[in-house]
């Protein structure tokens, strides 16, 4: 039977990688040596999980893994032009929520590219880390209480398939929350859900192989982070970049593309001081960070193909998509699809 455990944690500093498994076996101790596998879930859009192989890469290695999240808060630095944070035009706060409310774009947009996830599986081995990513634990001094969901298994039954149509917006560069009310998607997910004699599970969103430029990821839906600032990032991966380049050069009549030349300058010197302090030559982040200079945006960053979400029992027992309050699923694309239509196949495991 799956045992679910949820903590509660608090960030030391902005970029925090803070040890799960520290604290599971200081108040659980048996509970990783019971179970075969755990999936993690984070309820936040600015702090995640990376992928277990990634980590595997990297040794579990604090120093690297930090070192590789900051290359990304390169691309994206703070106070870079974002949209998101010209609070002003978000017509969706109130005056007090806008007194409180972050400038944070940087987080979300590194999140998004450096292939953070909501919910990541893991092999257990008692001994190495598995690492909350906080990307945004400290804003004006305020330190935030993060919460995370740990679920132990030992077997995933896939129980059933099917496939979701997914209209899309005719422009080239596009994204759809994928819980927006009006496509009516986890509705039908929901009820899906009813059918099945499930507890603890995990559901699948993929993108079929005939699905070519575009991509999956969970975060706020927020239309001027994701139709402005995360629109001009598919055009351009250096933009932001390029924006604080253009400021360095001390020089008002700085072209775009003196800017740009800038950052690629930029990127191409924090590349190799980043591989040769870790030793991955030809690695991962070498072919990741050479993405960045090969337009257009095909070759975008880490973003995702699949993403899993955390099906648990709610207050009555039933089985439902676990989710923070202001995480959406979003498919992203980077060119127009066929008849402006594309497909996400759902996959619904149930864990024992």
């Amino acid at each position: 039977m799956p045992t679910e455990l949820t903590l509660a944690l608090q960030p030391k500093t902005r970029l925090d990688l803070i040890d799960v498994t520290a604290l599971i076996r200081e108040k659980w101790p048996d509970f990783l040596h019971h179970y075969r596998q755990a999936l993690y879930y984070s309820y936040h859009t600015t702090a995640g999980y990376l992928e277990q192989r990634l980590c595997e890469r990297l040794d579990y290695r604090r120093d690297a893994l930090e070192a590789f999240f900051r290359t990304f808060q390169r691309l994206f630095p703070p106070e870079a032009g974002y949209c998101h944070d010209r609070l002003e035009l978000r017509q969706e706060l109130s005056e007090e929520e806008r007194r409180r409310e972050p400038r944070n774009a940087d987080a979300h947009l590194t999140y998004i590219g450096a292939g953070l996830l909501p919910a990541a599986c893991y092999r257990n081995t008692p001994d190495c880390p598995v690492y909350f990513v906080e990307l945004d634990g400290i804003y004006d001094g305020r330190v935030r209480t993060r919460q995370t969901t740990v679920v132990g298994f030992n077997r995933t039954e896939r129980l059933a398939t099917c496939r979701l149509r997914v209209p899309m917006p005719a422009h080239r560069i596009a994204s759809v929350n994928l819980r927006d009310r009006r496509l009516g998607l986890f509705e039908t997910l929901e009820d899906w859900l009813q059918t099945f004699d499930l507890r603890h599970g995990r559901l699948d969103l993929l993108l079929p192989a005939e699905e070519q430029h575009a991509a999956l990821t969970v975060n706020e839906y927020e239309t001027l982070l994701m139709r402005y600032d995360l629109a001009e990032v598919l055009r351009n991966p250096l933009r932001f970049m390029a924006e604080t380049g253009r400021h360095a050069l001390q020089n008002p009549r700085a072209v775009p593309g003196k800017a740009l030349n800038y950052a690629k300058y930029d990127l191409v010197r924090l590349a190799n001081e980043l591989i040769d302090r870790l030793g991955l030559n030809e690695s991962l982040v070498e072919r990741v960070l050479n993405k960045f200079l090969a337009l257009p945006a095909a070759r975008f960053l880490r973003m995702k193909r699949g993403v899993h979400l955390l099906v648990a029992p709610d207050v009555s027992g039933q089985p439902t998509i676990r989710q923070g309050r202001y995480q959406s699923p979003i498919l992203i694309q980077w060119e127009r699809s066929p008849r402006n239509v594309r497909e996400i196949e759902v996959r619904l495991y149930r864990f024992t």
